[in-house]
């Protein structure tokens, strides 16, 4: 199949399975949203700009699992301000729920490079800056190969295979080799952090995000 024809195939699985799965969980979507609102208060959605096809920016919501950074009630990092019911919602990944709605106005696909920060756009290398030829995912090949326990080298490798090799049949396998991830819950967090830290390009990693 053409490129083109596999990107307006994917394109209708997106539209069809975020529109079904909006549907679908809605009544959970609720109810993660009266936890949150009852263990953090307002806002229930957290919303961070992040860089999608071409470096584009564009708003990506999902639900809040932290608290604010607060140095007076010791929230300074990720461990930190991470709640109770936001470990349940990263763990179960319920967090991601409100992405199928980035998925249907077609910021996001269900599959692809994960977006992050637009203030990384000037880390990448050439190389690793082809992550942004498609439009990203919920979910991808880095996700199902390891998530936050791989390091930011060996997502940014795996990004790249996965926009060279792309096809419609391959994002189904990353479909179904997503529910497995989910359900045993595996590379929620980086080693020694309940996140992963940012990406520094040549310096050294530091700050969590």
């Amino acid at each position: 199949m053409s490129t083109t024809g596999n990107d307006a195939l994917k394109r209708a699985l997106d539209v069809a399975v975020a529109a079904l799965a909006l549907v679908l969980t809605a009544p959970v979507q609720v109810g993660v949203a009266l936890a949150v609102l009852r263990s953090m208060g307002r806002p229930v959605l957290f919303r961070q700009v992040r860089a999608g096809m071409g470096g584009v920016p564009f708003t990506l919501v999902k639900f809040r699992t932290m608290h604010e950074p607060d140095p007076e009630r010791g929230l300074v990092d990720n461990a930190s301000r991470l709640t109770t019911v936001g470990r349940v919602l990263r763990s179960t990944s319920l967090d991601e729920l409100p992405t199928l709605w980035n998925v249907l106005r077609g910021d996001l696909s269900l599959v692809g490079p994960r977006p992050l920060h637009t203030r990384y756009l000037d880390r990448y290398t050439p190389e690793q800056a082809r992550r942004h030829e498609v439009r990203p995912g919920v979910t991808g090949l880095a996700q199902v190969s390891g998530r936050n326990a791989l390091s930011w080298d060996e997502k940014f490798r795996l990004d790249v295979h996965y926009v060279d090799h792309r096809s419609f049949l391959g994002d189904l396998a990353l479909l179904a080799r997503t529910v497995w991830v989910v359900v045993n819950r595996s590379g929620i967090s980086a080693p020694g952090d309940v996140a992963m830290p940012e990406f520094m390009g040549n310096a050294p990693q530091g700050e969590p995000t």
